[in-house]
């Protein structure tokens, strides 16, 4: 299901959250592997798939990195602690033998990444080291991954690579900003 959360940001739901940023191009996530034909009827609605340049990943497990291979003109881009477990570990990283098997895109250390300076990307490890949020200062928006949910719920932090030592620090960064749009990675 798609909906329109704010002017050209849109919320595609299934199984995981993603989000289409339409004035920058940007898409946070691809959704969980099963969701391929809503997330293509869905977001085609918006923009052809392989117009998509540039992908987001809030943090590498399978349910938000599924889809990657519906953006194929797309560049991805990680935090470099997610980078980094792709290359210690991608099945660890990911938690999906046979999607980790199929994931063959270079994904980037997103500090490479040129962003609106209203885009704040805020390293939140604890669900995952390498989990991020991303800030939208100018729609006072916070697109939160697993990192948090409504209710004040969390991300759990018993999976490989998870850090739940550094999940209170993370949590820190984010009760101060001005948000009036929280966006999940899951509608929990």
């Amino acid at each position: 299901m798609i909906e329109e959360i704010y002017k050209d940001v849109f919320k595609i739901t299934g199984e995981s959250n993603l989000y289409f940023l339409k004035e920058e191009n940007l898409l946070i996530d691809t959704g969980y592997p099963t969701d391929e034909l809503m997330i293509k009827q869905d977001l085609s609605k918006i923009i052809p798939l392989e117009e998509v340049k540039t992908v987001i990943f809030t943090h590498m497990h399978y349910d938000h990195v599924g889809n990657f291979h519906l953006f194929t003109n797309a560049s991805f881009y990680a935090s470099k602690d997610s980078v980094d477990s792709l290359e210690e570990d991608k099945y660890k990283a990911i938690l999906l033998k046979p999607l980790a098997d199929k994931f063959n895109i270079d994904v980037k250390d997103i500090s490479s990444l040129s962003l609106p300076d209203y885009l704040e990307v805020i390293d939140t490890p604890g669900h995952s080291k390498g989990s991020i949020c991303i800030y939208d200062k100018k729609r006072k928006i916070l697109f939160s991954g697993d990192t948090l949910f409504f209710r004040d719920n969390i991300g759990r932090m018993d999976l490989p690579f998870s850090s739940p030592k550094e999940m209170s620090s993370s949590l820190n960064k984010l009760k101060d900003l001005d948000i009036e749009i929280l966006c999940p990675g899951h509608d929990y």
